[in-house]
């Protein structure tokens, strides 16, 4: 075996998997949109900031265990951190296994829900801690969009 090849694998062997890469930004998002530091998920988990950090980044994989944690600490379902998968990583086609029961959800086209501005609107709506002038807040800004 050519030297080249065994580097051309090292290389590829130490890239993060595209799905850890995904879960990891999921992870990211959620912590994001509730508000919540590297430093206090850590906390919460018993981990780092730094292996937070690795998380979030995909360059280390998430076990079971550490996602089930995740999932309650971070208040979502385990199916969360897989959502608005790509096509090509098996996101939105229906479990095979399972002969197609699992509804396919439809993910956004464009980086909207990673935007500064959606995370602080999401975080400063729920700030608000009266239901009901939450509920006027929410009813007004669907009233300004365009209807669909």
């Amino acid at each position: 075996m050519a030297s080249e090849d065994v580097v051309e694998r090292t290389e590829r062997e130490h890239r993060p998997s595209p799905i850890d890469v995904h879960v990891g930004s999921r992870v990211r998002l959620r912590r994001t949109l509730l508000g919540m530091s590297q430093e206090k998920l850590g906390e919460a988990l018993g981990l780092t900031f730094q292996q937070v950090q690795k998380y979030e980044r995909g360059v280390n994989r998430i076990g079971a265990s550490r996602l089930f944690d995740l999932s309650r600490v971070l208040d979502v379902p385990i199916g969360f951190f897989f959502d608005d998968m790509p096509p090509e990583m098996g996101g939105g086609q229906p479990n095979r296994r399972f002969g197609g029961f699992q509804e396919v959800q439809e993910g956004f086209e464009d980086d909207t829900l990673h935007r500064r501005e959606t995370l602080e609107l999401v975080r400063a709506y729920y700030r608000i801690t009266d239901p009901s002038v939450r509920k006027r807040v929410f009813d007004l800004i669907k009233s300004l969009a365009p209807s669909e």
